[in-house]
């Protein structure tokens, strides 16, 4: 009975992080929530600049974090017209996980550049 729930447990997390990979998974999504979870509203270009993402590429990471709404966007009634990107109330619920992920990353760098 217990070999069960353990499988169970276990098929719960595999699927629980199958769907977090999911939709912050790859190169990019991550870099930008920290830039847009931390630094607010950001232009299209000031990310671009500031990650150093080709525009095309950009864009699309902007689009699938939209459908996944972890992003907004908001186009600003200026001319020439410009785009505001923001992290939503529900990608700021990544903010722990952000902030746990920069630490591990600082320690592993410093304990790999140790060895």
């Amino acid at each position: 009975m217990e070999n069960d729930n353990t499988t169970n447990s276990y098929d719960s997390a595999h699927l629980a992080i199958q769907d977090t990979l999911y939709v912050i998974g790859g190169k990019w999504k991550l870099v930008i929530l920290c830039l847009l979870v931390s630094g607010g509203k950001m232009h299209f270009g000031e990310l671009s600049r500031a990650t150093g993402i080709s525009p095309r590429i950009l864009s699309k990471e902007l689009q699938e974090m939209m459908l996944n709404k972890l992003v907004s966007r908001t186009v600003l009634d200026t001319k020439p017209v410009t785009v505001e990107y923001s992290a939503t109330k529900y990608a700021k619920s990544l903010k722990e996980v952000l902030t746990a992920m920069i630490k591990w990353g600082k320690n592993h760098r410093d304990e790999i550049i140790k060895s």
